[in-house]
């Protein structure tokens, strides 16, 4: 798995500063957030974001939109925005409604918009990923299988991160359960509800993570650190140094070079 930065993490940033910090902490890739980053529709943001990250020595990973599949929603601005960047993975959301709460009609109406959105997709050569995120429908396992299921869809595949409040044991079962179909991972330490720390202090949930996917037939293709505490850019060289360490040992351990 390939360590990387989601630029949401720092969003008070601009990109260029971005681009140098992650650059400096050693990381390989970065997922360029929608929300300000580099806004859906405007290709000449993106074509700039993606050119100071190559500069760098980085690869954009993916582009994290947030798309939500909504009645009359188009993801052409976001998938120009992800052609310019360069990104061949469009991080997306499964609705606005928990799995438990979502109506048959929000559950058909949400699947069939993601299977446009995926088609649409495709034609480009970019694959989507489902956010795995509370208020969703990729909510937990069952619905997040469920729903990449009726999506039906090659193109479409589903990110993971601990679900808030879950213990390590929790975490990494429902990781486990859909870990054929994931192929990016939000990395971060909250506990033992949205409290921010440090990322070693959940070092047994991160270094069983890595374990697991690493052996995996298919493991996921990123880490990509998300949040660290205070939103504090001085804190990215050692959080990613602890990562890229947990990586690497995993990857020791399973006989596999880097």
């Amino acid at each position: 798995m390939r360590p990387g930065l989601c630029s949401v993490t720092f969003r008070q940033l601009e990109p260029q500063r971005i681009v140098a910090l992650a650059a400096d902490a050693g990381l390989e890739v970065i997922e360029w957030g929608g929300d300000l980053h580099v806004p859906p529709g405007d290709a000449a943001r993106a074509a700039s974001v993606a050119a100071m990250t190559a500069d760098a020595g980085l690869a954009v990973c993916s582009y994290g939109s947030y798309f939500r599949a909504d009645a009359g929603e188009d993801i052409a601005p976001v998938l120009d925005s992800a052609e310019a960047l360069g990104a061949d993975r469009v991080r997306v959301w499964a609705g606005r409604t928990g799995s438990a709460d979502a109506s048959g009609a929000e559950w058909n109406d949400t699947a069939a918009r993601l299977s446009d959105a995926c088609s649409a997709a495709s034609d480009r050569g970019i694959t989507l990923a489902l956010e795995y995120h509370g208020g969703t429908l990729a909510d937990n396992p069952q619905a997040t299988l469920r729903l990449l299921d009726d999506v039906g869809s090659p193109a479409l595949s589903a990110y993971w991160q601990p679900t808030v409040g879950a213990a390590d044991e929790q975490a990494l079962a429902e990781y486990s359960a859909i870990a054929e179909r994931v192929s990016a991972v939000h990395v971060f330490s909250w506990w033992p509800r949205a409290e921010r720390l440090r990322l070693r202090e959940r070092e047994g949930l991160w270094r069983a993570l890595a374990a697991a996917a690493t052996a995996a037939a298919h493991p996921p293709r990123d880490a990509l650190l998300e949040f660290v505490p205070d939103d504090d850019p001085e804190l990215l060289a050692e959080e990613a140094a602890t990562l890229r360490a947990w990586l690497a040992d995993a990857a020791g351990a399973n006989g596999i070079r880097g």
